[in-house]
């Protein structure tokens, strides 16, 4: 096991003892939830659980545990939950698993968020990871433009570029598309979120911002607590 992995799995094996017998439990998606999931299961303890993605649920699944639906369980308890970026505040660019819009549903639905990651994701400004923005497909060239116009309103002169895989662009749970938005800083995450989020065609984008209330990063010499 690489250096990386192992502190993602310290992270969420650190984040797996959080959790209790009775509580709703948010699972996030990416490769470093996936070791919550697994240590989550390994604990065998009565959950009931909300998936951020389809890919995070058959995983669940497949280790026992046992799944309901956002709004159909009470208020979630916790969500554990990876980042492509951690900057002051706790501040998040998430999104590079293609599941922003259902992550961000699930951590504005929960009493407390937790973010995990390895060290090398601690930044000190947001923007080198590209932003990634969710669209409607239809229409999307268009809202590609209005966008650029978004982006320029908050001086990053930048364009955002469709993500591709294998050929073919990739699609989100719920059948959208993800444009990536190379900022290099983020100056103003605020300002950039609520502009993005004025555009119409834009479900959503991967700021998260006042959302987290604890980090847990691993690190060479264990792992660090954060708070924003």
């Amino acid at each position: 096991m690489s250096d990386v992995e192992a502190q993602k799995r310290a992270a969420g094996d650190a984040a797996a003892q959080l959790v209790e017998s009775g509580m709703v439990v948010g699972l996030g998606t990416g490769s470093t939830a996936v070791w919550f999931v697994r240590a989550l299961a390994a604990r065998k303890l009565d959950v009931l659980c909300v998936a951020t993605s389809s890919s995070t649920q058959a995983l669940g699944e497949e280790l026992g545990l046992r799944f309901g639906e956002l709004g159909e369980t009470r208020e979630i308890d916790l969500t554990v939950d990876g980042a492509d970026e951690i900057g002051p505040g706790l501040s998040l660019i998430k999104g590079g698993g293609a599941a922003l819009l259902r992550e961000k549903l699930v951590w504005e639905a929960s009493r407390r968020c937790v973010v995990i990651a390895d060290a090398a994701k601690q930044v000190n400004t947001l923007g080198k990871y590209p932003l990634p923005i969710e669209v409607v497909a239809f229409g999307h060239k268009t809202t590609a433009l209005r966008i650029c116009d978004a982006l320029a309103e908050c001086d990053l002169g930048v364009a955002p570029r469709m993500r591709v895989k294998d050929g073919a662009p990739v699609r989100t749970d719920g059948g959208n598309l993800i444009y990536d938005v190379a900022c290099g800083r983020i100056e103003e995450p605020a300002a950039l979120a609520s502009a993005l989020k004025s555009v119409t065609g834009v479900v959503d984008h991967g700021l998260f911002l006042d959302l987290a209330d604890l980090a847990l990063i691993g690190a060479e010499t264990g792992v660090v607590t954060l708070e924003p």
